[in-house]
């Protein structure tokens, strides 16, 4: 779950961690107001939405009087900003964050992930900072400096004053460097992150140390703890489709391809979206229906593959364990009746109630392709889109 900037910050200054002051913003007078309660005679104009690149789009704008934060606001505000991670659709603006002025003396980068293949947490540190780290990794990979973090342990004060050294931070503010990584690795750790991008962390004239950017991932798996999350989501930001899947239950991820795909289990739904690759074709979606469908979830999920005019084929493959064929079965007929289904239809079953499931589609009068195993079905949906 992606958050805004200035949801980030919100959360960070919690730690303990500084960032410039800043107020969120949705109209041009709101801008215009929050410059003037932060006070000063310099002001970031701030474009907040899910996606790296803003300053290079245009997304981040100095203002030197109130009249530049107005005119500022009116051409970001419901204007589309493309960066490398918005895709070429890009993304609208639909909030701002006005920021006062900072003295900066000095950039730098700082990353917080999960390191799958060493299962800790890892830093990435950078005397490069404000540039994007893919940059850094490809011209001057010796500038990445990186502690993997004992998780038995913790951060140590040694390791996150190592790296502020190896980073490039100047002497006098090693010590409020070093705080900083602490509590930002307390942070990660306690907000159940996935990522954590300060870019740049700054230094100031005054010796400070500042996030002057924050880019903050949580990890969903961990929602059950944290219920506030439901506060900081902008569904505005994510896919509707993906959106009104989430509604019903259903774990959806839009794709390109031509294969819509309906599954039971991450994993097979992984197995699945792989073999129509190997056969040739390409999914158009990620949907694992997971163990307890209903017939009232087939259908929902029929509905929302078939929002995507880019869809050819639906290949439907479920292995019945929990979930059973026959109930898989009628959610597929009264599917495929109620949204009048014209595009082909592959099913594969096997497991639980398997022989009723198909003396249900058998029975059932709607055109569909039968197939006994992955490989078949793969291969039949990717010739039924030829």
């Amino acid at each position: 779950m992606k958050i805004h900037e200035y949801q980030a910050k919100a959360r960070l200054r919690e730690y303990g961690i500084k960032t410039p002051e800043g107020v969120p913003c949705f109209t041009v007078e709101e801008a215009v107001a929050g410059a003037q309660q932060l006070g000063g005679n310099f002001w970031v104009v701030k474009a907040q939405i899910h996606a790296g690149g803003r300053g290079k789009a245009g997304g981040v704008l100095l203002a030197k009087s109130l009249e530049e934060v107005r005119e500022h606001a009116s051409n970001l505000l419901g204007k589309t900003l493309v960066t490398p991670q918005t895709g070429p659709q890009g993304q609208q603006v639909r909030r701002l964050y006005i920021e006062s002025g900072v003295d900066i003396a000095l950039e730098l980068y700082v990353g917080v992930v999960v390191d799958r293949s060493r299962r800790c947490v890892t830093f990435m540190g950078s005397s490069e900072g404000g540039t994007e780290i893919e940059e850094v990794a490809a011209a001057t990979p010796e500038k990445i400096h990186k502690v993997f973090v004992d998780p038995s342990t913790g951060m140590l004060e040694s390791e996150a004053r190592e790296m502020c050294i190896a980073m490039g931070v100047p002497e006098q503010a090693v010590e409020a460097a070093t705080g900083f990584m602490m509590a930002l690795y307390t942070a990660f750790v306690e907000e159940d992150a996935s990522l954590a991008e300060i870019n740049p962390l700054v230094v100031t004239g005054a010796g400070e140390v500042v996030a002057l950017d924050a880019k903050i991932n949580f990890d969903d798996n961990a929602s059950f703890r944290h219920p506030v999350w439901q506060e900081l989501r902008d569904t505005d930001e994510e896919d509707p489709v993906e959106v009104e899947a989430d509604k019903v239950g259903l774990n959806f991820i839009s794709l390109d391809g031509s294969i819509g795909c309906l599954v039971n289990g991450a994993g097979l739904a992984m197995a699945t979206m792989d073999i129509i690759k190997l056969y040739g074709g390409s999914p158009a979606n990620f949907l694992d229906v997971g163990g307890g469908a209903n017939a009232e979830q087939v259908t929902a999920a029929f509905k929302i593959m078939l929002k995507s005019d880019q869809v050819k084929a639906i290949m439907v493959n479920i292995f019945g364990g929990i979930m059973r064929c026959d109930v898989i079965a009628q959610g597929i007929v009264q599917a495929a009746k109620e949204v009048q289904l014209e595009i082909p239809l592959i099913v594969r079953l096997e497991g639980t109630n398997v022989e009723q499931g198909r003396q249900i589609l058998a029975e059932s009068g709607i055109q569909l392709i039968t197939a006994t195993t992955m490989s078949d079905a793969a291969e039949k949906a990717v010739k039924a889109v030829a």
